[in-house]
């Protein structure tokens, strides 16, 4: 049994597919398939079901996956021992980041651990902020920075970075423009554009209007502000953003404070209680620094 079979094996588990698989661990899908076959002969089971569409686990394949994870994992551990006590940081490391970030200390701190690290292959996943963080439970995303309505989610480690109240954005001549804030019945008089389910804005927006028994007419949604804002500017519906999102699109939208939702929106970098990883530890410095404002990176 080698530890190539068994990474092959966890990646065709991960993906539910051989070609997808391959591609990921970049070798032939035929490669791929002889070294799950001899793994399969040598533990004397089949470890997937290919009758399917989908490459699904066995029983078998079931009990075989955790080990198989902690084994490939024990084999880093050795490598980033000696990396540590070398000096250097090797591996790979994958940072989550919600769809249509733009913020520039993440992108600092990317760079500062590049520059610093380049023997680790980085790798950067957008998705939305419910399937990062359970990512992140999971250990296929190392961290990830999330929009959230909770300060630290159960079972990670967390870093607010952004800490802003809920905004309606609305063009001029709009009928809520003329005041300077409105309330959330106000702006659920109107048809709504904001971002899509599982993400921290509307996480936070759909709980504002369940604890006051509002039913908003979400009209639209879209996962990019600039997207949200081009809607709103249009008439499609009333903008739900955050307030730095909101002062991005002053010389097209009015802001208005939705004056009794009080709970912000967080933007947080999460990850794993105590990792053990060097490399992300190394990253988690490199965006403290960056978020900090160290650098010369300020926080938008």
């Amino acid at each position: 049994m080698e530890l190539r079979q068994l990474e092959y094996f966890v990646a065709v588990a991960e993906e539910q597919s051989f070609t997808r698989a391959a591609e990921r661990v970049h070798i032939s899908q035929s490669g791929v398939s002889a070294q799950i076959r001899r793994l399969e002969r040598e533990l004397g089971a089949e470890l997937f079901d290919r009758s399917a569409r989908a490459a699904t686990l066995t029983v078998a394949g079931k009990a075989a996956l955790e080990h198989a994870r902690a084994a490939l994992a024990a084999a880093g551990v050795v490598g980033q021992a000696v990396g540590e006590v070398t000096g250097l940081i090797r591996g790979r490391l994958t940072v989550g980041m919600v769809i249509g970030c733009t913020v520039t200390p993440l992108f600092e701190a990317l760079a500062a651990f590049h520059a610093a690290h380049p023997g680790v292959e980085l790798s950067l996943l957008e998705d939305n902020s419910d399937r990062l963080t359970e990512a992140v439970r999971d250990g296929t995303v190392d961290l990830a920075l999330i929009g959230t309505t909770t300060a630290t989610p159960d079972g990670l480690e967390a870093l607010t970075t952004i800490e802003e109240r809920l905004v309606a954005a609305v063009p001029p001549g709009h009928p809520l423009a003329r005041g300077r804030a409105v309330t959330l019945r106000e702006v659920c008089e109107h048809a709504i554009v904001c971002m899509p389910p599982g993400t921290g804005l509307r996480t936070l927006f759909d709980q504002a209007c369940a604890a006051q028994g509002l039913r908003p007419a979400v009209s639209l949604a879209a996962s990019a502000a600039d997207a949200i804002a081009g809607l709103a500017v249009r008439g499609l519906g009333v903008a739900v953003l955050s307030e730095s999102m909101a002062a991005s699109y002053r010389d097209r939208l009015t802001g208005l404070l939705i004056e009794d939702v009080t709970a912000p929106a967080l933007l947080a970098l999460v990850w794993r209680q105590h990792p053990n990883s060097p490399a992300v530890r190394e990253m988690l410095r490199c965006c403290r620094r960056a978020f900090s404002g160290e650098d010369g990176a300020a926080p938008r």
